[in-house]
């Protein structure tokens, strides 16, 4: 790991340290860094500076942007993603200049977190699947417990939708999912 690497996650992970939100007795947003920088570990472990620096920031300081601050619905929910996305490109962006970074890795970060190119760009692919091996590993289960069955099976769908044909065929491979529910990842 190179110094400019090891200085840009830490500098996330000192951001996220301030994350009022406690899951596992540590700052929510730190913990979720931690687990996506795990997975794409696992998942990808030749990953480029950038799409470590992504996934670990991929969540950076998010709670200064509460969903509350945005209409209820559909429409309100993804104008409130986009802004998030814009932020933390915005965030991760500043961070990488203050470890070292030029701009051109700094514009770079940005393209992987607004998640501009998915289906086309193989960085961008790759953070898309480690965040859905995240929210499948570590946020399903209390997610779709909380959730009406109708509306868990759109959310997989979604989400299987969003990944590639190797990441579906993984998710088949690593998780026991109920039959329904492991449909959306064999298409």
């Amino acid at each position: 790991m190179t110094d400019r690497l090891t200085r840009a996650l830490a500098l996330i992970d000192a951001a996220n340290r301030a994350d009022p939100t406690r899951e596992e007795d540590q700052p929510a947003a730190l913990l979720y860094g931690l687990r996506m920088s795990a997975e794409l570990a696992r998942l990808f472990p030749d990953a480029s500076d950038i799409l470590q620096i992504a996934a670990r920031g991929q969540h950076v300081e998010r709670w200064l942007l509460p969903r509350k601050d945005y209409p209820d619905g559909k429409e309100g929910y993804l104008a409130w993603r986009r802004e998030q996305a814009r932020r933390h490109a915005e965030r991760v962006g500043g961070i990488m200049a203050e470890a070292g970074y030029g701009p051109e890795d700094c514009a770079r970060v940005g393209v992987l977190l607004r998640k501009e190119g998915i289906k086309r760009d193989a960085e961008v692919q790759a953070l898309e699947d480690v965040i859905c091996f995240t929210f499948l590993r570590w946020y399903f289960e209390p997610f779709a417990a909380s959730r009406p069955p109708a509306e868990v099976a759109d959310i997989v769908t979604k989400t299987a939708r969003k990944m590639s044909v190797e990441g579906r065929a993984r998710v088949l491979a690593e998780f026991s999912l109920p039959d329904p529910l492991a449909a959306a990842f064999r298409s």
